[in-house]
């Protein structure tokens, strides 16, 4: 069964996140990033992202803002808005969107959903719709060729819609509240839910979901395959917790949980330890502000340590470093072979020598002369690998590789593209 999901919206306007469609006074302080992480991590399960740019420009800017969005979150992103051609839909799913919705109240955008659909496919493309009479019309179109409708409606009109149509629907409300909200995950074609009242800051998204599991509504919620019984505590009750960087996996700090701070964690998303030396239940961050937003728990063999690979926000240690590991005692020389590491080492030398130039840097030179002399060298460098796949000593064809690799490095530097990008984007695939 599919899960029913909780989608906040954000409107942009010239980099900034505002309240609606023509009320363009900012929304929650306007920062756009720090909105979008935050829903990410207080339980949404996709971001709907309207843009209200009314010209070529503004959309550039609005594309790059999205592209920064993605990277920062880790929840699928809707997009939309000033879609004019095939490649405004392409550049928003390049951007990040997992899917890109057309807006019916445009001619235009109604011309365009068949060919987006053949192109991109039927999953990533949804259409916006402003009224019944819109979905009426292009009934067959939308059922053919999108995989979602985002309806601008109230509850009846959403009943309505549902009653006619097999695709499924995402209500977008305004003036709904939560419990608005929960009438309208509890119809049966509804997918989810996009409104103001999931936007706002104090919305608590984690109750809702608890609210719809009980009255048997399929939602995204942290669910354990254990229950605390079932681990083995120490005399006291408590539970080892290593705490671990869910992205590069770095070891963050060990703590303790009770009971309670178990099922608490559990139920909000928030890493929630009890804290031994005061004697009460912690909730990471909440003095400090560096909180830590579950991504995976895991239990050992023994059923008595948990492994929880976390986000974290700011430094894990109470010292200000980033680990509470960070005192070296004993170390042998070693060459690291963590690919990812070793990417991302030779990608910062060469962002660092796009920022602060060094004479005689080769990277330099290639930066200096430009985009065709950078192009020039990846397609020189591809050539190479052809030509020593041809040779049987495998030592050559991982020369001319590691080569290639470099100059695609210098590329990305100079496109704004980062190794994340890349690994998110083939993950999808």
């Amino acid at each position: 069964m599919n899960k029913k999901r909780l989608a906040p919206y954000l409107f942009l306007r010239n980099g900034k996140a505002v309240k609606g469609f023509s009320n363009f006074t900012l929304f929650e302080g306007g920062d756009v990033l720090e909105l979008a992480g935050y829903y990410s991590n207080h339980g949404a399960d996709e971001l709907v992202v309207f843009d209200l740019s009314d010209d070529d420009a503004s959309h550039e800017e609005s594309l790059l803002l999205i592209k920064e969005i993605s990277r920062n979150v880790d929840i699928p992103i809707a997009g939309g808005g000033n879609i004019k051609r095939l490649e405004d839909v392409k550049k928003l799913i390049y951007a990040g969107c997992r899917k890109v919705f057309l807006n019916f109240s445009k001619a235009g955008n109604v011309e365009l959903l068949e060919e987006a659909s053949k192109r991109f496919g039927k999953e990533k493309l949804a259409v916006c719709a402003d009224s019944l009479a819109q979905l009426r019309a292009h009934k067959a179109l939308i059922e053919a060729y999108a995989g979602e409708v985002l309806l601008l409606a109230d509850e009846i009109q959403v009943t309505e819609a549902c009653r006619g149509l097999e695709v499924p629907v995402m209500p977008v409300v305004m003036r709904a509240d939560m419990g608005g909200v929960l009438n309208l995950l509890g119809l049966e074609k509804v997918s989810g839910v996009c409104a103001r009242a999931l936007s706002e800051r104090e919305a608590d998204l984690m109750g809702l979901k608890a609210r719809a599991k009980e009255k048997g509504i399929p939602v995204n919620t942290f669910e354990s395959t254990m229950q605390w019984p079932e681990f083995k505590t120490d005399e006291n009750g408590l539970l080892p917790v290593v705490v671990q960087d869910y992205k590069t996996m770095e070891v963050l700090m060990v703590a303790y949980m009770n009971r309670e701070a178990f099922e608490t964690t559990i139920r909000t998303g928030r890493m929630t330890y009890w804290s031994r030396s005061r004697g009460e239940l912690w909730v990471k961050g909440l003095t400090s502000g560096h909180f830590q937003y579950v991504r995976e728990l895991l239990i050992d063999c023994d059923n008595d340590t948990i492994l929880a690979k976390v986000l974290q926000e700011g430094a894990a240690c109470h010292t200000g470093n980033r680990s509470c590991f960070y005192r070296s005692m004993v170390k042998t020389d070693y060459d690291s072979t963590n690919p990812m590491k070793v990417f991302e080492d030779v990608f910062s030398v060469i962002l660092d020598r796009k920022a602060n130039p060094k004479e005689g840097s080769y990277t330099n030179y290639l930066f200096d002369k430009g985009i065709d002399k950078i192009l020039k060298k990846v397609g020189e460098e591809a050539t190479e690998i052809v030509i020593a796949a041809k040779n049987p000593n495998p030592e050559e064809i991982k020369y001319e590789i590691s080569d290639f690799l470099y100059h695609v490095m210098v590329l990305m530097a100079e496109k704004g593209v980062t190794w994340e990008d890349i690994t998110k984007e083939l993950a999808q695939r």
